[in-house]
């Protein structure tokens, strides 16, 4: 059942406010949305700081990125680019957070990912959460260089910019980014202490074959393990991918080929 427009209104403004609360975005920084229905998007427009929107601030705009509604001095934000890139390659996503939360922008400023098999709930939850190319913000270029990662998480730390997170509502969504910046405060005291542990393989394993009796149905590449990678149950017939744990991602070709098949399994569903 679809939900009211006013209804999503106030859950995205609502959402902006805990943004906002948490100190994830300043000024005027961060950008929200969610799906209102298979042609229109629900999005905060550009100008003003998320501590502040209200629900006649929002404006609703097509799947080009067109304004359809919304007051008359309030525009879309211009990072609507990535959103809609995310919306009509994940026909599963129905909201999309976008903020610069300091511990996890901090990884994306320092070229790191958080793809380590670290934490049981970020295993099961987000698996890899990858490093994304830099983009120019509110242009194509940005939407061009998240596609080749959008199917690979719900999660994404992006170049030398922010986080951005993807969700089954915009709960979902907000929820999400919340895990990312735990994760990332967590990671870094660790590696104040010295350096955080990891999970072997076959514990991480144990962990990501675990998510089908969550029901945890979202895309997940696996993970960075101790002594190797960790796949989803879906994927472990792929050879180990060479190079030991650390940051970055695993190989290319390897990335690339179960991106393609959560792709697929993702367009079985729909």
């Amino acid at each position: 059942m679809a939900i009211p427009l006013f209804q999503l209104k106030q859950q995205i403004v609502d959402a902006c406010h805990r943004v906002y609360a948490k100190g994830w975005v300043a000024s005027n920084d961060g950008n929200l949305s969610v799906r209102v229905d298979g042609e229109r998007i629900l999005c905060t427009p550009t100008g003003i700081s998320k501590g502040l929107v209200a629900v006649d601030d929002l404006c609703v705009i097509d799947m080009e990125g067109n304004k359809l509604e919304g007051a008359t001095h309030r525009k879309p934000s211009t990072e609507m680019k990535v959103h809609l890139m995310a919306y009509k390659e994940r026909p599963d996503v129905v909201s999309v957070v976008h903020a610069h939360p300091p511990y996890a922008t901090g990884y994306a400023l320092a070229g790191l990912d958080l793809g380590e098999c670290k934490l049981p709930e970020v295993v099961i939850a987000l698996g890899t959460i990858p490093l994304t190319k830099y983009g120019l913000p509110g242009t194509d270029d940005l939407p061009n260089k998240m596609r080749e990662f959008i199917h690979q998480s719900d999660a994404f730390l992006m170049e030398l910019h922010g986080v951005l997170t993807v969700g089954q509502s915009v709960l979902n969504a907000y929820f999400k980014m919340e895990t990312v910046e735990h994760f990332a405060k967590i990671d870094f005291i660790a590696r104040q202490l010295g350096g955080a542990r990891l999970f072997s393989k076959e514990q991480a394993e144990e962990l990501l074959a675990a998510r089908a009796r969550y029901g945890v149905t979202t895309p997940n590449i696996g993970c960075r393990a101790a002594d190797g990678y960790a796949y989803p149950p879906e994927f472990r017939d792929h050879p180990e991918p060479g190079a030991n744990p650390g940051p970055g991602i695993p190989d290319d070709r390897l990335v690339e080929e179960v991106t393609k098949r959560v792709v697929q399994a993702l367009k079985a569903k729909n």
